[in-house]
């Protein structure tokens, strides 16, 4: 009788698991880097085709006329810019980053909650097998079963919710930089910048780290997130009470 409890509610259970892995998962990484996806069913293989001729190319000449002169690009003048340096001394994007880990903490928290209460009602269910009737018993499986499936649906769209807020911040902030960039280099009379990370070396003066990070947080101050549409799941107690399911339990704060 201890294994009456239904498989498919335990697969529920250990799905569960997983989601909470990989909220955890997401905490380590960078606030704007993109959650981590379920992969795409790929489509079904269509059978082989006999391969179509295509209309002979006419190669192009070896020696092909001479176009016209044109206008010779101007001198380069360069200045550089240490992207990540100025991220890291942004004040938007310092307060975004915060804000996208409390809520992957946030959720993180909750969900392990949930599971901890999934896992105290499977046991209730296992210790109350003697007294309870077949039909009784599978009634209360379905319901367990349900609502964690609810429970792992509204986490997921939660977790979607945090990393498109993050994605959106970032794209703000990744466009006032842009601006700025052409604003300093304009008032350095700079035609071409190049980002710190292909530069082996260069003499300070080159360098317009500093400025573009001091424009930055005068344009951009902060950036307001998307709010999390999605709440929490509800505790047993809101949910509608089934006959012969014993006493609601009590609500959480």
């Amino acid at each position: 009788m201890a294994r009456r409890v239904s498989a498919a509610l335990a697969m529920a259970l250990m799905s569960s698991t997983l989601l909470s892995g990989g909220v955890a998962m997401a905490q380590q990484q960078e606030w704007f880097v993109p959650p981590n996806q379920a992969q795409q069913q790929q489509p079904a293989q269509r059978p082989a085709q006999a391969p179509q001729q295509r209309p002979a190319q006419r190669a192009v000449q070896p020696n092909p006329a001479p176009l016209p002169p044109g206008e010779p690009p101007p001198n380069a003048v360069i200045g550089i810019v240490d992207v990540p340096e100025v991220q890291r001394n942004s004040t938007a994007f310092n307060k975004v980053r915060e804000e996208i880990e409390k809520r992957r903490q946030k959720l993180n928290d909750d969900l392990q909650r949930e599971q901890t209460r999934w896992r105290e009602e499977q046991q209730q269910l296992v210790n109350q097998r003697a007294s309870l009737s077949p039909e009784e018993l599978r009634t209360k499986e379905r319901d367990l079963q349900e609502r964690v499936t609810d429970s792992q649906r509204i986490f997921r769209d939660r977790s979607r919710n945090i990393e498109q807020a993050a994605q959106q911040a970032l794209q703000e902030i990744e466009q006032a930089l842009a601006v700025v960039i052409r604003q300093v280099s304009a008032s350095r009379k700079v035609n071409m910048v190049l980002p710190r990370a292909v530069v082996i070396y260069n003499e300070p003066p080159f360098d317009l780290t500093g400025e573009v990070s001091t424009q930055l947080n005068k344009v951009l101050k902060s950036v307001t997130l998307a709010a999390e549409d999605a709440p929490a799941p509800a505790p047993a107690a809101a949910r509608p009470a089934q006959q012969g399911q014993g006493q609601q339990a009590p609500r959480r704060n």
